[in-house]
């Protein structure tokens, strides 16, 4: 079985990356995948029949996109090569050949309709499982879904990474024996065991909160370069004032001082970026009483470094309980939200594996 997508483009359809790609992974998430994508002019009548000619003879299924105020017209292409006429919902069948025709607006709506049309085709249906990581290295990602396949079975694997939170999805149809199913599981589990928070598509931050509340405690966070980062995050999980304390967001140098009592020498001499002052700030939430878990962030968020010569991305992140604080360097790459918002994953993450 093979998939083709057809862009029909002029200037009032420029489909931006991110509406795209959630187009596509609509399609992936049901374990369909396009052979070819394509955009052709929709002024250039001569490139539109020869790609979708081409569609005809080389693919078994085509999706193509146009603008509402084009369907009508991109409809009697597609009748005219196939030999046949539309149905329902635009959706054309010419004996094993199937077109679906949809519009932007329809986004991703169409893409399950087109899903879902598919799966009655084919007569499959799918199960998934999903394993969620953090700052795997992509290699290794790769690496174990490869060590996976060789279990066999109709499975199909995406990987998801947002800002190093990372998400392997895995389909596989109802044909598959479980054995198999649970052997794939088993392989990534063992390859990927120390970045990996869950095994179910939950987030980060309610696999943190669940085990807040598992150990019956309560965390604080003081933030610096995160900007309060983590505490929106964890905010965001119904049920969060059972394991949460407060958030400081301790940007200012006496801000650290006054609010986490971090010792004056320690910014004069290591700096407010710097292992002494992520531990101190740390301390200085435990020394409250008022939480038994807490979170540091401090660093160099870009695009300038600070005064020091400290370069870009330089972080450090503490995490600690009553039993013992714990400190990480990070030097992280790219441009400011992307480290802001990676630190921010780490920082939930290296909590998580505190308390598991």
């Amino acid at each position: 079985m093979t998939y083709s997508l057809v862009i029909i483009r002029n200037k009032k359809l420029n489909i931006h990356y991110d509406d795209l790609s959630a187009f596509i992974r609509v399609f992936s998430a049901g374990c369909y995948y396009f052979d070819k994508i394509a955009a052709v002019a929709f002024d250039s009548p001569r490139a539109i029949t020869d790609q979708l000619k081409e569609c005809k003879n080389c693919f078994d299924n085509c999706v193509v996109i146009c603008r509402r105020e084009q369907k009508s017209v991109i409809a009697d292409y597609l009748q005219k090569i196939y030999g046949s006429t539309f149905g329902q919902n635009f959706f054309l069948n010419s004996g094993d050949d199937s077109v679906l025709l949809g519009t932007p607006e329809e986004g991703q709506d169409f893409a399950r309709k087109c899903v879902q049309f598919f799966n009655r085709k084919y007569g499959i249906s799918y199960d998934k499982f999903y394993v969620r990581c953090v700052s795997a290295p992509a290699e290794l990602i790769y690496e174990s879904i490869e060590k996976a396949k060789e279990n066999g079975g109709d499975t199909a694997f995406a990987v998801y990474d947002d800002y190093g939170d990372q998400t392997i999805e895995i389909s596989y149809s109802s044909n598959t024996p479980k054995m198999i199913a649970d052997g794939i599981q088993r392989v990534l589990v063992s390859r990927l065991d120390d970045y990996i928070y869950a095994l179910e598509n939950i987030p980060l931050e309610r696999r943190l909160y669940d085990l807040l509340k598992l150990r019956r405690m309560k965390i604080s966070v003081a933030e610096s370069f995160t900007g309060g980062g983590i505490s929106s995050r964890l905010v965001s999980v119904p049920g969060i004032s059972e394991v949460y304390f407060e958030g400081i967001n301790a940007y200012d140098n006496m801000s650290k001082h006054k609010r986490l009592n971090v010792g004056e020498l320690t910014l004069k001499q290591s700096g407010a970026v710097s292992e002494r002052t992520a531990y101190e700030m740390v301390e200085g939430l435990l020394k409250t009483g008022n939480c038994n878990a807490a979170i540091s962030t401090t660093g160099i968020a870009g695009p300038k470094s600070d005064n020091t010569s400290k370069p870009v991305g330089l972080a450090f992140i503490g995490v600690g309980t009553n039993e013992g604080i714990k400190v990480y360097k990070f030097n992280y790459k790219g441009d400011r939200e992307s480290i802001t918002r990676t630190a921010i994953n780490d920082a939930l993450f290296l909590a998580y594996k505190m308390l598991k």
